[in-house]
């Protein structure tokens, strides 16, 4: 078994490897490897796995009390200052890998359906690649400075991955300011990271905290200091996990292939602010302020995701800022001490959420065959309806995953949503109380979202809500010309592009079972995985615990367990549950209810929740528009200053050559009247002053 540890890097390499070959493919020979499509998949597929295997076999390791191994080499060395690199395999890293390479692998054959018509097939399985190596690479690092160049390799991978489709303006623009955004926190995470370099004098998480814990007894920090140097590192998770208010990059990501979605902004990078959160946990646990800053983001940006996504109506928009949401769950758990709560809650979101995600893909995949490819069209819930009839293995894993993101028992979203709400009571009444309300808000916009698009009538074929949707997205519909010179109808599509199959169906129908084998994978977790954390016997919570603890003083702890604080807390989290979905059904299933009642009732809330409250538009007069405003202001000083300068310089160099000239005329009585002259000057000022 020591062996395994000893070739534990190859987990991230092997799709590393895959990604460089078939890069340099794409690059040397470019159309001979476009054209070995499913041999290149398969390689890069079969990489993979082979690092799923060992990661799982890592796990198993781990699981039965492998302790800790840690493998580094001296990457750099001057004076006193040593830097290592290497990996490190836990129980977190060991945890992780399995969550990404799983999700990873599964993605990876969704793919092979999804993308099967793009021209770009090839290179996204190589994007794919590159991902899955960066983000492995990531959870593997023993410190510090390992995580954050992995952590800009991700950040790489994700603005490739948004802006695959580049050649439309949306992705383009999506993947710019997921960029811009991301570097926002990336920079704060750095600033954090050389402050406390500077304090601690290292980059070791464990040493990083144990030293800060000292300099802050002793009185040699303060504590004020500590808690801006957490709260800069704590701006890398703020922009990665999407929290407020660096969260405005992920909803536009969904500009990306859905497998991107479910990939990176559900199950694995907006994952690694929370993984890093916990990786740094021995540093904020000893700064309080810094950890209050954390709980408070994660609440506000957990109710901020789910009134967004009330009045979603693009079906993967809707997903995004549930992600959203559901990542402030986390970020708020690990802030109030919650720490495998939180973890907990990665888990099962990764699985149901990727699931989730795959099913929009295949929802709209289903959609394209009738509306055309045309995001305006084939994403928009107001175009869906009764796919239960068309799509039901679609529609039975998207039932799963509603009921799991929802936090109904048996499924896994009900353990590790209420083992946060339950851990939030006891730590902050008033935080547990946003998770409450959001636990609410969440029941209500997943089932609006599961019956819009499965239940009712089928809608697609509704001429006068087309021409509505489009004119809403600024679009013109289409108008056929038949007769002489008429052009080609394939030319006359809107947003034609190269995935679009270009045959069209009056329903829609299912995917195929590259599509659908992942979604029935997937749902096994999104059903089971939460009974790992049971209350009454916390197998995860005895696997996963902070760093400090024992696991012993964990499994003691986990036995103190009361059935009637289970039953009222848990109660009243389904409780509120079942009511948003009561209320879902009454208004966009059994039509009872207006479900315009909203928006009569309260229109000024209504307005900030479908503008999302404004984020973008104030970011866009502060941001944008102030940093063009700059931009001129600086060409302005650079034309009229700097460029004058220069400019003045060289008219000077002329004018005085134009005038020297003329007093060089060989002649040397003039020059001994021009010295004279100059004598006679000083003399005259020398005898005045």
């Amino acid at each position: 078994m020591e062996s395994l540890y000893q070739y534990a890097w190859l987990v991230p390499v092997l799709p590393l490897v895959g990604a460089m070959i078939v890069g340099i493919g794409l690059i040397s020979f470019s159309k001979a490897t476009a054209r070995l499509r499913k041999p290149s998949a398969a390689f890069i597929i079969t990489l993979l796995s082979v690092s799923m295997g060992i990661s799982l076999a890592l796990l198993w390791s781990q699981i039965h009390g492998h302790p800790t191994y840690t493998r580094a080499i001296d990457w750099a060395a001057a004076g006193d200052f040593r830097l290592s690199m290497g990996y490190t395999i836990d129980h977190l890293s060991a945890l992780m890998m399995v969550i990404v390479t799983t999700v990873a692998f599964l993605v990876m054959i969704y793919s092979d359906g999804y993308m099967a018509h793009d021209p770009g097939y090839v290179r996204f399985f190589a994007y794919l690649s590159l991902f899955s190596a960066s983000m492995l690479g990531l959870v593997i690092s023993p410190n510090l400075v390992q995580i954050y160049i992995f952590w800009e390799l991700v950040g790489m991978c994700s603005y490739l991955l948004i802006g695959f489709w580049y050649a439309r303006p949306a992705a383009a623009n999506a993947c710019q300011k997921a960029f811009v955004t991301n570097r926002v926190g990336d920079f704060g995470l750095l600033l954090g990271m050389l402050g406390l370099y500077w304090a601690t004098g290292s980059f070791e998480f464990q040493e990083m905290g144990d030293r800060l814990q000292d300099l802050l007894s002793s009185g040699a920090l303060t504590m004020g200091v500590a808690i801006l140097f957490g709260i800069l590192v704590f701006l890398g998770p703020v922009a990665k996990s999407a929290q407020y208010p660096l969260h405005v990059w992920l909803p536009d990501a969904m500009e990306g292939p859905t497998p991107i979605s479910a990939l990176i902004h559900a199950a694995t990078m907006v994952a690694a602010g929370v993984f890093l959160i916990a990786r740094m946990y021995p540093v904020f646990e000893v700064v309080p302020g810094a950890m209050n800053a954390i709980a408070w983001t994660g609440a506000f940006t957990a109710f901020l995701g789910a009134t967004i996504a009330l009045t979603q109506n693009d079906i993967k928009k809707g997903l995004a800022y549930s992600t959203v949401s559901q990542l402030g769950y986390m970020v708020m758990a690990m802030g109030f001490g919650a720490y495998t709560a939180g973890l907990f809650h990665l888990m099962t979101h990764a699985y149901f959420k990727a699931m989730l995600f795959l099913g929009s893909g295949s929802v709209i995949h289903g959609m394209e065959e009738v509306v055309g490819h045309n995001p305006a069209l084939a994403q928009d819930m107001r175009l869906m309806g009764n796919l239960r009839k068309y799509m039901p293995l679609t529609q039975l894993t998207f039932f799963i995953g509603t009921l799991a993101i929802c936090g109904i028992p048996p499924f896994a979203g009900f353990w590790s949503k209420d083992e946060i709400l339950g851990l939030a009571f006891n730590a902050n009444p008033l935080l547990w109380l946003i998770g409450w309300l959001t636990a609410g808000m969440t029941a209500f916009y997943m089932f609006r979202m599961y019956f819009m698009t499965f239940e009712g009538e089928f809608r697609g074929q509704n001429q006068e809500i087309r021409q509505r949707l489009l004119a809403e997205a600024g679009q013109v519909a289409p108008q056929l010309a038949f007769g002489p010179g008429a052009m080609d109808v394939k030319e006359l599509e809107a947003d034609s592009h190269p995935d679009a199959h270009h045959h069209h169906s009056e329903t829609p129908h299912e995917s195929p079972l590259t599509m659908t084998l992942p979604l029935l994978i997937l749902a096994v977790p999104s059903l089971a995985i939460g009974w790992l954390g049971r209350p009454w016997a916390n197998v995860f919570e005895g696997f996963v615990f902070a760093p400090g603890e024992t696991a012993a003083a964990v499994v003691a702890e986990a036995t103190h367990f009361e059935w009637q604080e289970f039953a009222i807390m848990a109660g009243s989290s389904v409780g509120i549950s079942l009511l948003g979905l009561t209320l879902a059904s009454l208004m966009y299933w059994q039509g009872k209810l207006d479900s315009a009642w909203f928006t009569k009732r309260f229109p000024a809330l209504d307005r900030l929740f479908r503008n999302k409250w404004y984020f973008d538009e104030v970011y866009e007069v502060l941001f944008v528009q102030g940093s063009r405003r700059l931009a001129r202001q600086i060409l302005e000083v650079d034309y009229r200053v700097v460029d004058g300068a220069v400019n003045l310089t060289g008219l000077a160099a002329i004018v005085s050559g134009e005038g020297l000239k003329y007093l060089e005329n060989g002649r040397a009585q003039f020059y001994a009247l021009i010295i004279f002259a100059a004598v006679l000057g000083f003399v005259i000022v020398f005898s005045v002053f």
